[in-house]
């Protein structure tokens, strides 16, 4: 399989945490005593992270860990339950935080193994949506970005568990470069008996800004 890296930079950082600042803000007002935060693992513990960082008074936390990618950029179809919520339910404020939702179908699972531990209100926020790839119906009550359906890594998201750590949203995976045997050029005025001496150009690699 050929390995890809990110070409394109999708959301900026100055615009993912401002975003998040407002919806930290908008779930503060929903939740004005206490919450408790779920975070799907892997790809939302940078988003809940910055989140809760951004929320004054009381708020508690758990993960859960779900898995529904195949190891490569398309979903599995397949939906299973890796790790459980360590922490009774029974009366409180949830909140879901995912990384994304794009068919909902791993959401919707979620959701319905949570309302089974029966709390007082359950709702959701992710950090990026894509309606377009929408195969059941799902609430989501806090969105931060809506975008086209493609595939993104960075801040969290990953390509084969690589470029969570990206501060910025990437998208557009790319082929590697290939290495290929250097261009020769003539050095200015130098030139011998034999005609002109020739050295190699030294190859231009690819530098992420990351």
């Amino acid at each position: 399989m050929v390995d890809r890296r990110p070409s394109s930079i999708l959301i900026s950082e100055a615009q993912l945490r401002t975003r998040v600042a407002e919806m930290a803000a908008q779930i503060r007002a929903e939740y004005p005593d206490n919450v408790h935060i779920i975070a799907v693992l892997k790809g939302a513990f940078m988003f809940m992270s910055d989140l809760v960082r951004h929320m004054d008074g009381s708020v508690s936390m758990d993960f859960m860990a779900l898995s529904s990618y195949a190891k490569g950029t398309t979903r599995s179809g397949e939906v299973r339950l890796l790790k459980a919520v360590d922490t009774t339910l029974d009366g409180k404020d949830v909140l879901i935080v995912e990384d994304i939702v794009d068919t909902g179908l791993t959401l919707t699972y979620l959701q319905e193994i949570l309302r089974a531990r029966n709390p007082r209100t359950l709702r959701t926020a992710c950090l990026l949506s894509k309606p377009s790839r929408r195969k059941v119906d799902v609430q989501v009550e806090f969105i931060g970005f809506t975008i086209e359906d493609q595939f993104v890594v960075g801040y969290g998201l990953d390509y084969r568990d690589r470029y969570r750590n990206l501060l910025r949203l990437w998208c557009r995976l790319a082929p590697p470069l290939q290495r290929t045997r250097a261009p020769r050029r003539a050095c200015t005025g130098c030139r011998t008996a034999q005609g002109t001496h020739f050295t190699n150009v030294p190859p231009r690699w690819w530098l992420p800004l990351w």
